[in-house]
């Protein structure tokens, strides 16, 4: 037995979110049948504003709310211009930027790649990348901070490659981070020693 349309496309919907499944999706479904009409109103105009109002910078790729074209770390002269760090994700810069200790600017690359396919590298940003550094030669170091886990030395050891030509200095995040971690999930501590002793 199914369950009715509404509810199968609405688990469907949320089935498609990372690390939703059709369990997890169908429990939201539920919640929100039982929730207050005024709390579902909120999520739905949420969503709707989120759609409308959230723009990509056009320099580092970060998600932001404003009229201009570029975000407000971009676009901020107090900013170190000499540094450029690569993360692969929104969440990553937002991790770094809560320390308070990284006055540079950002590039997010949109995620990771497995194992160099070329599927995966084309989805990347590694072409965008390339032409900031070329527009922008006051950049002398790059950091690659990536998650300490297959996928993240995998696109580390991409971006190395890649930007080797331009002859910039190239850094990594120190060794503070556990193998197989993520970014986001650091603590601050472990973040900032990891940045501090980067080389």
């Amino acid at each position: 037995m199914n369950y009715p349309r509404s509810i199968q496309k609405l688990i469907e919907s949320f089935s498609k979110f990372p690390t939703i499944g059709p369990r997890t999706a169908a429990r939201f479904v539920f919640y929100l049948l039982k929730a207050k009409d005024e709390d579902v109103d909120r999520l739905v105009s949420s969503i709707s504003d989120l759609k409308k109002n959230i723009k990509t910078c056009s320099l580092c790729f970060n998600t932001f709310e404003a009229e201009a074209e570029i975000c407000e770390i971009c676009s901020n002269s107090g900013r170190d211009k000499k540094l450029l760090c690569i993360v692969s994700k929104d969440p990553d810069l937002m991790a770094l930027e809560k320390l308070k200790i990284y006055k540079g600017l950002y590039f997010i690359l949109g995620g990771t790649v497995s194992a160099l396919r070329k599927k995966d590298i084309e989805k990347l940003r590694f072409k965008e990348l390339k032409e900031r550094l070329k527009k922008d030669p006051g950049i002398q170091e790059i950091i690659i901070a990536t998650n300490p886990n297959t996928e993240g030395e995998a696109t580390a050891l991409y971006i190395e490659r890649i930007l080797a030509p331009l002859n910039k200095k190239i850094t990594r995040l120190g060794r503070g981070l556990p193998v197989g971690g993520e970014l986001e999930y650091a603590d601050e501590e472990t973040l900032k020693s990891a940045l501090e002793g980067r080389k």
